[in-house]
């Protein structure tokens, strides 16, 4: 893919659409978003907008986006109620096929939104293709699904009776998701709810809105009735806010949010005091152990990639890397040799670096508030300097630090388990390292965090491997891998500060998209009641001389 290919334009966005006026460095026009209602294009009811930029290159204006009101998001609440009895009705087989048409649509753009995704957001092209391939996985897994949406048929324990139990959707569903996944994790969430029958109001992150836009276009051009997923921009603090008060208002049967444990909280605060079902995968401190009997450059190589991948900007992202004191020496060589070479710049116009920009200035900013955190916890700084600049950059930087807002790699060592920075998380490139004594000491600080999300451990040892995963709280481990990376048919999401307890992905997340109804078929013509007209069987004393078998 070439640095042209970064500037383009999904062809379907083209059509028909306003190009504004203003002129971006790249020559290429910006694009004039909107929200989609009911399969109509619509700005936001008082006009207000607000612009999307390139965090590689903040003279990169890529389009203009409704900042969207509380009338507007009533108004895709109201287009998702009108849809949902049709939808609800439609067969699953049915609803499975448009579901597969999507799949085939994202293949056939994959490029351009690859490139967009880049462009938005700043990840590098491998990783934004990753993150669209796994969008497709989600689509192609569901499809089938549609012809596997199973009830059970139950055995009564009276005559003349039969027992069911199906699926049933549970209606609207409110969809926040954070910018550093935009395309797989609203995936993740819209195609197991659309494929239980239930239609959606979708929140955009407010950093990638003209990928969502572009996505929302490729749902609808797959053959998806109007109203079954209407789309929203907009601040968290007024959209996404929007969509949370309209449970209180009965408008809303089921939020799914992906964003921090704080506003996590007070999403399952309103969701809870209305009994509506919510899904929260929020944030991480993921603990990574290395153990005597690892392959250490395996380990190495784990490490780095769950550290500094994606610039740290994965909720799975390595927080506390956890090693035992017998190789602490030997791997902190290593990875500290990794670490001073690491290549970061524009994947757009350099294709070989590690990673790009942070996703905005405004996670830029939150990520040097929680760098002086570290600082200020009395753990030692052993690289990073904050923002990357022409003044102050690493040696493989590439490119003009100016043109946008990158970080340097952060590693603090001598972390202990009483300092802060050992339990919050820091969204960015930054490793926490911390010395264990033994197996059961490592086990104990991967424990440690108030958080459960993804966790690793590097051994080849198969006893602590077994020790490790039955005795870690958290809802992921990988055993001889890094912290970071999901499957679209494996289930994904934390306990304690990191989630609810529900899923994402596999068969296990269409739990939270339904409800099981049971149905009780009488066909005796009488009243039979359960528990109580149940013929008793008798026992029957076997004839057998006890005292002569003694």
């Amino acid at each position: 893919m070439t640095a042209e290919d970064g500037f383009a334009m999904v062809h379907i966005l083209e059509t028909g659409l306003e190009h504004l006026t203003h002129t971006n460095p790249t020559g290429k026009p910006a694009i004039k978003g909107y929200n989609v209602i009911n399969g109509q294009l619509m700005s936001a009811s008082d006009g207000a907008t607000f612009q999307s930029t390139n965090p590689a290159h903040l003279a990169d204006m890529l389009g203009e986006f409704p900042l969207s009101t509380k009338a507007d998001v009533h108004a895709a609440l109201k287009a998702a109620h009108d849809a949902f009895p049709a939808w609800a009705a439609t067969p699953a087989p049915t609803r499975g096929q448009v579901i597969g048409n999507m799949g085939r649509l994202l293949m056939e753009h994959k490029d351009a939104l690859v490139a967009l995704e880049t462009r938005e957001i700043g990840k590098t092209l491998k990783e934004s293709g990753g993150e669209i391939q796994e969008a497709i996985d989600t689509c192609l897994f569901f499809q089938s699904e549609g012809r596997r949406l199973y009830g059970q048929t139950v055995n009564s324990e009276l005559p003349d009776k039969e027992l069911f139990t199906y699926r049933r959707p549970l209606g609207v569903c409110g969809i926040i998701n954070a910018c550093n996944f935009p395309s797989a994790v609203p995936f993740w969430k819209m195609i197991p709810a659309i494929m239980c029958g239930n239609t959606c109001v979708w929140k955009s992150p407010q950093d990638a809105p003209l990928l969502s836009f572009a996505l929302a276009r490729i749902i609808h051009q797959a053959g998806l009735p109007d109203g079954v997923i209407n789309l929203v921009h907009g601040k968290g603090s007024g959209a996404g806010q929007h969509l949370v008060d309209a449970v209180d208002e009965g408008l809303v049967n089921k939020i799914s949010f992906t964003g921090s444990t704080g506003v996590g909280k007070m999403i399952g605060e309103v969701c809870g005091r209305n009994l509506v079902s919510c899904s929260l995968e929020l944030g991480g401190k993921n603990p990574l152990v290395v153990m005597p009997s690892a392959d250490i450059d395996n380990a190495v190589a784990g490490a780095y990639w769950g550290a500094f991948g994606t610039a740290g900007q994965r909720c799975t992202s390595l927080g506390n890397l956890i090693l035992h004191q017998d190789i602490y020496d030997e791997f902190m060589g290593k990875f500290m040799a990794k670490v001073k070479e690491t290549r970061i710049g524009n994947s757009l116009v350099h294709h070989d670096v590690l990673y790009g920009p942070m996703l905005s200035k405004k996670y830029a900013n939150d990520f040097l508030t929680g760098i002086e955190m570290a600082q200020g916890s009395g753990a030692t700084q052993l690289w990073g300097n904050g923002s990357i600049t022409e003044a102050n950059r690493p040696d493989n930087f590439v490119g003009d630090p100016s043109e946008g807002v990158f970080m340097w790699p952060h590693v603090f060592a001598d972390v202990t388990e009483d300092m802060e920075c050992f339990h919050e998380e820091i969204f960015g490139p930054v490793v926490t390292i911390v010395k264990a004594n033994d197996f059961e000491h490592a086990l104990h600080l991967a424990n440690a965090s108030p958080y459960g999300l993804s966790s690793a451990i590097y051994t080849n040892d198969r006893l602590e491997a077994y020790r490790y995963k039955t005795g870690i709280k958290a809802g992921m481990t990988g055993i001889n891998n890094s912290t970071s990376g999901a499957e679209a048919h494996l289930p994904f999401g934390g306990v304690k500060g990191s989630g609810n307890g529900t899923r994402e992905s596999g068969i296990w997340v269409l739990e939270a998209y339904s409800y099981w109804h049971a149905v009780n078929d009488e066909l005796s013509g009488k009243l039979q009641l359960a528990q109580m007209d149940v013929d008793e069987v008798d026992m029957v004393e076997a004839e057998v001389d006890w005292a002569e078998l003694a």
